[in-house]
């Protein structure tokens, strides 16, 4: 694999693609439509369960962080008011840790079920069609003399002259999950 991130990819996948691909961009827009809609659909589903899921998580962490800082506070008055300060500072972040830690939970949750999902798209009828469009656009996209390999988890990965274009399934979910950007982030906000 190259050490490049996946925006040099893409910027070599752009550049290494023909204008003339007009005709095989358009007879694949179908497919893609469809994946896509259904990516999303899936990602809508499984943004909504994780969203739930999230918010008991972090319900409890709340709970457990107030319960925390109370107990905290009752020390503090005992102690008194230096030693109360600096108990609240280590409640508050032990409660940060657990928010931080739900939230972590719940995005690596949505990552493994979309990577999952994504997965299953090999017993699906339509996945040949797919392996077989995957492999030319990637192939095009790495260039003349591209070597295009199936990679065992589904999908493909074409190498030609230093340019790896990385069509697996598991990275086209990553990077469905990262394209959602703000909306994850919507999973663990109040």
């Amino acid at each position: 694999m190259s050490s490049a991130g996946p925006r040099a990819r893409a910027d070599s996948t752009r550049d290494a693609a023909p204008a003339t691909d007009g005709a095989r961009d358009a007879a694949l827009a179908p497919v893609r439509a469809r994946l896509l809609g259904a990516a999303r659909a899936e990602a809508d589903r499984i943004v909504e369960q994780a969203r739930a899921e999230a918010a008991a998580i972090v319900g409890g962490a709340r709970r457990d962080a107030d319960e925390a800082v109370g107990r905290a506070a009752a020390q503090g008055r005992a102690d008194g008011e230096l030693a109360a300060a600096a108990e609240r500072s280590r409640a508050r972040e032990r409660a940060r840790s657990i928010v931080l830690g739900a939230q972590r939970q719940a995005r690596d949750e949505l990552r493994d079920r979309v990577l999952a999902a994504a997965a299953a798209l090999r017993a699906e009828p339509g996945y040949q069609r797919l392996l077989a469009g995957l492999t030319e656009m990637a192939a095009a996209a790495a260039g003349p003399g591209a070597t295009v390999t199936a990679d065992p988890a589904g999908g493909v990965v074409a190498l030609s002259r230093g340019v790896v274009v990385d069509c697996t399934l598991a990275r086209l979910a990553d990077l469905a999950v990262d394209a959602l950007g703000d909306e994850v982030r919507a999973l663990w906000t109040p």
